[in-house]
């Protein structure tokens, strides 16, 4: 019986966990994975300062957050994030209020608004 708990278990992490792992190794940071809409703005060893604009409708190319970070809005949006595994997610920003944007496997972000998102993100190296 625990054999085959074990065995299920090793089954399901490996069906479903560490495709998901891979897919975020693969993924590349934001500003490599899609220069059309992540600028990197400054950078020195402790700091990477990246600024983002989609477009209406836009959705960007699959990318990471390698390391926890803070966005700070631009403009009021509203974004889908759908990761490459689960579940898609709305969110919503407002211009100048900051949040914090966790570790992040491979994923796309979709401009949902009808007009141009704008924000900053600011990655602690």
């Amino acid at each position: 019986m625990i054999r085959s708990a074990a065995f299920a278990f090793a089954l399901a992490f490996t069906a479903y966990v560490a495709p998901s792992m891979a897919l975020a190794q693969e993924a590349p940071p934001t500003y490599i994975a899609d220069p059309s809409v992540y600028k990197l703005i400054f950078e020195d060893p402790i700091f990477r300062v990246i600024a983002a604009t989609w477009r209406p409708g836009q959705t960007d190319k699959p990318h990471s957050h390698p390391v926890p970070s803070v966005v700070y809005p631009l403009t009021n949006c509203t974004i889908k994030l759908t990761p490459a595994w689960g579940e898609p997610r709305i969110v919503k920003t407002t211009a100048g209020h900051p949040g914090t944007v966790p570790y992040e496997a491979a994923h796309t972000a979709t401009n949902l608004s009808r007009w141009t998102c704008r924000a900053v993100f600011v990655e602690h190296k």
